[in-house]
C-alpha cells in the first residue's frame, strides 16, 4: 500500500534493521501514551505498578542480557552486550531498584509475582532458544521502553512519598546509550546471519511480542491480558508495517485509565 514502510524479514540487513528500530520506538511511544496521569492513579495501583516492575526487572534483566550475550555470533555484538552487563553488575542496578521499591513502599509481594508470572514464564522460555536477532531486538526494545518509562515511574514513587530516585535518574541517562548500542549489535547480527534458517516475521518479532504482553501486565496487572478485539482473548498480531497511531476517539494520551484497546494492540 502506498505510504507504508515495510521490513522485508527475508532479507533483514543493517538498513532494514534501522527500520525495525524505528518501528520499535513507535511501539514504545504507543505504550507510554497509554499511561494515565500519575496523579490520577490511586495509591494501591501506584504500588502495584512499581512492585510488578521490580518483580520483572530485579531478577531477570541481567539474566536476559546474559542470554543475549550467549546468543551473539559477532564480536561487535558481544563487546556491546558485555559493556552493558559490566555496568549492571558494577553499579549494582538490582540493588538500586530494590532501594527504589523500598523507599516508595512498594516492595513486591506474592500477589505481584503471581500477576506477572504467566507472561514472564513465556519470555523465559523464549530466551532459552538463544536466537540472536530476535533476542537482541527484544532487549533493544526493552531498553527503549525502560528509559522512556523512567520519568513516569519516578513520579509514581514521588506520589508514594519517596525521595529515592537513583534508579530512575541513572536509567534515564545510561539507557539512551544502551539502546543505541544494542541496535548497533542488532545490525551487526543481521549482517552476519544472512543465512539464518527462519527469517519469518513471526520469528524476528517473537520476543518483542512476548515482552510487549509482559509490559502490559506490569502496567495493568493480571487483568491486562483480557480479550483482544477479536473477542476471544487473543491479542491481535503486532506488525512492523502500517503502524498507525490511534485517533483521539480511540483513546487519547492523558486519559485517566489505561486504554484497553491500545494496550491490547500494536498496529
Amino acid at each position: 500500500m502506498k505510504g507504508e514502510i515495510s521490513v522485508d524479514v527475508q532479507t533483514l540487513e543493517p538498513v532494514q534493521a534501522g527500520l525495525l528500530q524505528e518501528r520499535l520506538r513507535l511501539i514504545v511511544d504507543d505504550l507510554i501514551a497509554t499511561l494515565p496521569p500519575a496523579e490520577g492513579v490511586c495509591a494501591e495501583e501506584r504500588r502495584g505498578i512499581i512492585a510488578r516492575y521490580c518483580v520483572v526487572l530485579e531478577g531477570n534483566f541481567i539474566y536476559w542480557m546474559t542470554g543475549a550475550l550467549l546468543s551473539a555470533t559477532t564480536e561487535e555484538a558481544r563487546c556491546i552486550i558485555r559493556e552493558n552487563l559490566f555496568e549492571e553488575v558494577r553499579d549494582c542496578h538490582p540493588g538500586m531498584l530494590r532501594n527504589f521499591a523500598v523507599a516508595s513502599h512498594s516492595v513486591p509481594g506474592a500477589s505481584d509475582a503471581v500477576a506477572v508470572y504467566p507472561e514472564l514464564a513465556k519470555v523465559r522460555l523464549f530466551l532459552g532458544k538463544l536466537s540472536p536477532v530476535p533476542l537482541i531486538a527484544m532487549m533493544g526494545f526493552f531498553e527503549e521502553f525502560i528509559r522512556k518509562f523512567m520519568p513516569y515511574l519516578a513520579e509514581l514513587a514521588r506520589l508514594q512519598g519517596s525521595d529515592e530516585f537513583e534508579y530512575t535518574t541513572v536509567h534515564s541517562i545510561c539507557d539512551v546509550v544502551h539502546t543505541q548500542e544494542l541496535f548497533k549489535a542488532l545490525a551487526a547480527e543481521t549482517a552476519a546471519l544472512a543465512q539464518l534458517h527462519d527469517r519469518s516475521e513471526e520469528t524476528v518479532l517473537e520476543g518483542i511480542r512476548l515482552l510487549h504482553a509482559l509490559i502490559r501486565t506490569i502496567l495493568a496487572g493480571s487483568g491486562a491480558q483480557g480479550a483482544g478485539h477479536d473477542g476471544h482473548g487473543a491479542s491481535p498480531p503486532m506488525e512492523l508495517r502500517s503502524f498507525r497511531r490511534p485517533t483521539r476517539a480511540e483513546g487519547a494520551p492523558g486519559d485517566e485509565r489505561l486504554s484497553e484497546r491500545r494496550m491490547n494492540s500494536v498496529r
